[in-house]
């Protein structure tokens, strides 16, 4: 059975899916949505799409298209999902899915109930290299004691929905929610946050840093930025040493453990690549993919937490709900 996709827009992020869609057996895009026409059908005559719409509602009419992936800006995420599930289409979300634990849960009840696949497109957590960070926190760092993410790069001048408070805009739904997946992998769930962001001109914040207490005195720090020099970077200390990332988004590119560089899984394969063959693997087995319900709500949680924490500047509670 061949998964046929529609895309809902033009956004940049729709390219890497359609790249990877060409290497994943029984995948194919058939068809591309915008609100503008003209730029659907540029859109599909550059990428080779069969069909293109001048709405999201044709999209979601055509009868031809099995699956939905949603890279519309974040405050849209979890409307156009339903709207998708509602109308038979299973549908993988552009992360960050929402910062709203209540809008996840709601998601994900319309994907049970319309019997239909629902993923939170957070791809670097399903490559092969991110499940060998993993191991090598447990075994050869040990327990861990202190844990830092930080993604940071630079925005252009000039409009951008990143920089749109309507829309969830803002550099912890942009990137600080690798950083906030990173350290739930690592250290579990958090029980209490505190964070300070810096707002720009719109409004939205252009910098965070925030601290996140787990279970057992572990401790994570988290840094984003839309507005610093770039650098992205995971650090993991532990009672038996320090295991360092460089660049691990979307795909960790050297780990090191008290600075001897450790070899990484081979082969390397795109991490859209294999999110799509997750996701085909889901539907076509009928089961809930990896990346699931808990962790999407559970991931929303945490960034709610963190936007209360920055807007009140008091620490907020994970376990009082």
């Amino acid at each position: 059975m061949t998964l046929r996709w529609g895309i809902l827009s033009t956004a940049a992020a729709a390219r890497p899916i359609v790249r990877a869609a060409r290497a994943v057996e029984g995948v194919e895009v058939v068809a591309v949505a915008s609100r503008d026409a003209a730029r659907a059908e540029a859109f599909a005559g550059e990428h080779g799409i069969p069909r293109a719409h001048g709405s999201y509602e044709a999209l979601l009419a055509d009868p031809e298209v099995d699956a939905v992936y949603v890279p519309l800006p974040n405050a849209l995420h979890v409307p156009w999902s339903i709207r998708a599930l509602d109308a038979g289409r299973h549908v993988l979300c552009e992360k960050p899915l929402t910062r709203s634990a209540a809008d996840a849960e709601a998601a994900f009840d319309a994907a049970d109930r319309a019997g239909r696949v629902l993923m939170e497109g957070m791809m670097w957590r399903l490559h092969p290299r991110v499940d060998a960070l993993g191991r090598l926190g447990r075994e050869v760092i040990g327990e861990p004691r202190t844990v830092r993410a930080t993604f940071r790069f630079t925005l252009p001048d000039g409009p951008d929905v990143r920089r749109d408070p309507k829309l969830d805009g803002g550099a912890l739904m942009d990137v600080g929610c690798y950083c906030v997946s990173a350290l739930r992998l690592l250290c579990g769930e958090p029980e209490r946050v505190a964070a300070e962001a810096v707002p720009g001109p719109t409004g939205v914040d252009e910098r965070v840093v925030a601290t996140l207490r787990f279970r057992g005195d572990v401790v994570g720090t988290l840094d984003c930025a839309m507005d610093t020099p770039p650098h992205a970077s995971l650090e993991l200390v532990g009672r038996a040493g320090r295991l360092v990332v460089t660049d691990p988004w979307p795909v960790p590119a050297r780990v090191t453990i008290d600075g001897r560089e450790i070899a990484m899984p081979e082969p390397d394969p795109d991490p859209f690549v294999v999110e799509l063959e997750e996701f085909r693997d889901a539907v076509r087995e009928g089961r809930p993919p990896r990346l699931g319900r808990d962790d999407a709500v559970a991931q929303a949680r945490v960034l709610e937490a963190l936007a209360r924490a920055m807007e009140t500047t008091a620490v907020v509670d994970l376990t009082a709900r």
